[in-house]
């Protein structure tokens, strides 16, 4: 083998030397460029500044990466959520700052990668590096409480070299999507959301203990209700065979203390869905209402409660009215208000498709009230009447309550509660006043006989006596009396 000739050498040398040099000075001038930036640019602009270099450079290397989002315009990236899941679970000890959470009804600690770490995970040999990003964004010149307000704007980058963008696309991510669900659905602490002012939601676990073997219903009414449930959730390629958005409602309607709010909590649990408490009266317009509704999770329930008395939605007359008013003169701005027409938009309209899996649930004390247009098909599937307490749903809150399945006063009181009409929270509050089932139940047949038996007696005697006044007066008061009694 031949020798290298000594010129050859020092050649080699001098470029080694001078590609280290060159090298050096770049970094030198990169630290020195990224000390006056932190330096001098506010901080809202330092990070536009530094992806723009992170970009430039990113043309010289063989390395991709993908930039993941919280949400994509209205609708949350599930991308995102899954990467939380999947990551909080991938925590390594070589990670220095981790974000560890614990609520108060929760045994165990929850771990989630904290702001601008990183990650190295590995699917098939490839070698996939994750970094959770956050910066603080102006929005405008918006002030709250005498302080400007920031947002938070966060997403993750996933980086890997670019000859295995097809793998990670057609089978890392779908995986990773996959092991979140199970992980999620293995530990998932189930959420209740209520709006927040900035038009958001914020959850609170929810441990209502509300099961439907603990329901105080008509036994056949309860399975028709889960055999509706079971029914929804297996009939994915159903509802996308025929065309339609995968959601169901219900409407419950009944006196108060019937257990409407019970009933949507073990739906909750019978499903593991989490749920969405909408108050309407604190929203103020269509847009707002919209925002609301396309950020609610898949696999979730959306309860409107009260609805006959939230909002007026029953008016549509008065919907009518209001287009032909003059704004000018009447002080009336028809767009400052949710409007029956852009609530029935999202129900069953156009923006109905956007999610998946989803039941929405209305509740109400009078369905008389609501307007014809919120109860059909397609918009309140199955109408579930919630009625007052049976000799049945009294055995069960006496199992419930007492532990027990007979006593010699059962006869007696099933006998009682067909005859007032009771709803199951007061049998419950009668129930709950001792641990002795003989004191318990005898003050359920007191309650019964000696208050609310009369208060239906009482009910009816004046029933009875407005009849007498209407046949007295020749039944010309007739009118007067029925609009009397409607104010």
């Amino acid at each position: 083998m031949a020798t290298p000739a000594p010129n050859d050498s020092k050649n080699a040398i001098a470029v080694a030397k001078a590609m280290l040099s060159t090298a050096a000075s770049v970094t030198a001038s990169v630290m020195v460029v990224q000390s006056v930036v932190r330096s001098f640019v506010p901080p809202e602009f330092q990070g536009f500044l530094f992806s723009g270099i992170h970009g430039f450079l990113s043309r010289f290397s063989d390395e991709m990466t993908m930039v993941i989002e919280q949400s994509d315009g209205y609708t949350q990236n599930e991308l995102f959520g899954a990467a939380q899941v999947f990551l909080a679970a991938k925590q390594s000890l070589s990670m220095r700052r981790v974000r560890v959470t614990k609520s108060t009804k929760e045994n165990d600690f929850t771990l989630a990668m904290d702001r601008n770490q990183t990650l190295v995970d590995t699917f098939d040999g490839i070698k996939l590096k994750w970094a959770f990003v956050s910066r603080q964004v102006d929005p405008g010149n918006r002030v709250h409480h005498g302080s400007k307000v920031q947002h938070e704007f966060q997403y993750f980058e996933l980086t890997f070299h670019k000859k295995h963008r097809e793998i990670v696309l057609n089978s890392y991510l779908p995986s990773l999507i996959d092991e979140a669900k199970s992980i999620k659905q293995g530990k998932k602490k189930l959420k209740l959301y209520t709006p927040c002012s900035n038009g958001a939601w914020s959850p609170v676990n929810l441990n209502h203990p509300a099961t439907f073997q603990t329901l105080a219903m008509d036994p056949e009414l309860k399975k028709k209700i889960l055999d509706d449930l079971e029914r929804f959730v297996r009939r994915k390629e159903y509802y996308r065979r025929v065309g339609k958005a995968w959601k169901r409602g219900y409407l419950l309607y009944g006196p108060p203390g019937t257990g409407k709010s019970s009933l949507v909590a073990a739906m909750a649990n019978y499903l593991n869905f989490d749920i969405y408490d909408l108050e309407l009266s604190g929203i103020q317009t269509d847009a707002e209402l919209r925002r609301l509704l396309v950020a609610t999770m898949n696999q979730s329930i959306l309860v409107v409660e009260d609805i006959d008395c939230t909002i007026q939605l029953q008016d549509r007359k008065s919907e009518t009215r209001a287009t032909s008013m003059n704004p000018t003169s009447m002080g009336y701005r028809r767009q400052d208000r949710v409007t029956l027409s852009g609530f029935l938009n999202f129900i069953d309209g156009l923006w109905s498709s956007c999610g998946d899996e989803r039941i929405i649930v209305f509740t109400t004390n009078h369905i008389e009230k609501l307007d014809p247009a919120l109860l059909r098909p397609g918009r309140m599937d199955l109408h579930v009447p919630m009625s007052y307490c049976t000799p049945c749903g009294f055995r069960l809150l006496a199992s419930n309550y007492l532990g027990i399945d007979h006593h010699d006063l059962f006869d007696q009181i099933e006998s009682l509660i067909t005859m007032a009409r009771v709803t199951p929270a007061e049998v419950a509050e009668q129930l709950m006043k001792s641990n002795e089932p003989g004191v318990a139940l005898g003050d359920v047949v007191s309650f019964l006989a000696n208050h609310k038996r009369k208060e239906n007696e009482e009910v009816n005697e004046e029933k009875v006596h407005q009849s007498q006044l209407v046949e007295e007066n020749g039944g010309g008061e007739e009118s007067s009396e029925c609009e009397l009694i409607e104010e």
